[in-house]
């Protein structure tokens, strides 16, 4: 089957920003993002009316996502590591992931349920997801427990204050430390240090999830083999009181590298290599 014209310039780009070490940078054509006002966000869900639509754009989004399931059109295949799910029970959690399709949160959400103990999972997205994309999955980005990430200063004030409210109400909270998608890049990416700072702020552990992929014999809409998912639930990383915030959270962040560098070599049975000139470095700012 012949891969899209516009697919193959995402590959393209992907393949060119690994050789140049621009691993957080946007590999997608997305909107144009309009910049947020953080006073209309409800990020604690505070509102009566925002836990309403809330709870109604969870189950529409849970339906079409099961849908998908069914159809093949997204496949988990696996979940291991369940037992460090134990790890979040009763507490607040960050929980990190690679970001490789607009689904894997999904994937996500299906294999922390045990751990959520009947709560929803919150995301991090990016400040353009919530305010520019229009239709169903803009409708979802907004109202499905969505955390926007603001440019401005305004913002990260609030969503930080947010989430030390979340987290002291138990809540777990997905990020994407590798910051931006690339669509099917199975490797791990460098991770962003601020992803870890929310960690060692509230003293929450993370939890890591690294996603591994396999080709299935049926293709997507652009032509590529639809992945088969296998989410692998790393053991939790738990803050050290004793350093500062810039120490642990380099620590937390190397750690959580360490265990998606291991499991990418285990399950692809090779050794992680880039493409790219030079040291990468495993975590930065």
């Amino acid at each position: 089957m012949e891969i899209s014209e516009n697919r193959k310039k995402i590959l393209d780009r992907i393949e060119e920003y690994e050789r140049l070490g621009l691993f957080d940078k946007d590999v997608e054509d997305d909107p144009e993002t309009t910049p947020l006002d953080p006073d209309s966000v409800d990020y604690t869900q505070k509102k009566l009316s925002t836990r309403i639509g809330s709870f109604i754009a969870n189950r529409v989004g849970r339906n079409h996502f099961e849908k998908m399931m069914k159809r093949g059109d997204v496949v988990l295949k696996e979940i291991r590591g369940k037992e460090n799910l134990e790890a979040i029970k009763g507490r607040g959690a960050l929980v990190t992931c690679n970001h490789f399709n607009a689904f894997d949160n999904y994937a996500v959400y299906k294999s922390l349920i045990p751990g959520l103990e009947g709560r929803m999972l919150y995301k991090i997205i990016r400040e353009g997801n919530y305010t520019s994309f229009g239709g169903f999955y803009g409708y979802l980005f907004r109202h499905c427990n969505t955390l926007p990430l603001s440019s401005s200063l305004k913002g990260i004030k609030a969503l930080n204050n947010a989430m030390t409210e979340l987290f002291a109400r138990g809540e777990k909270i997905l990020i994407y430390p590798e910051q931006g998608m690339w669509y099917n890049y199975r490797k791990p990416r460098p991770l962003k240090l601020g992803a870890f700072r929310f960690a060692v702020k509230n003293q929450v552990p993370v939890l890591p999830i690294f996603i591994t992929l396999e080709d299935t014999d049926r293709y997507d809409a652009d032509g590529l083999p639809i992945q088969a998912y296998t989410v692998n639930i790393l053991p939790a990383i738990y803050p050290d009181s004793t350093l500062s915030t810039r120490e642990d959270s380099d620590r937390m962040c190397r750690e959580n590298y360490k265990l998606w560098k291991k499991t990418y070599e285990s399950f692809y049975g090779k050794k992680l290599e880039y493409t790219t000139d030079g040291e990468v470095d495993a975590c930065s700012i």
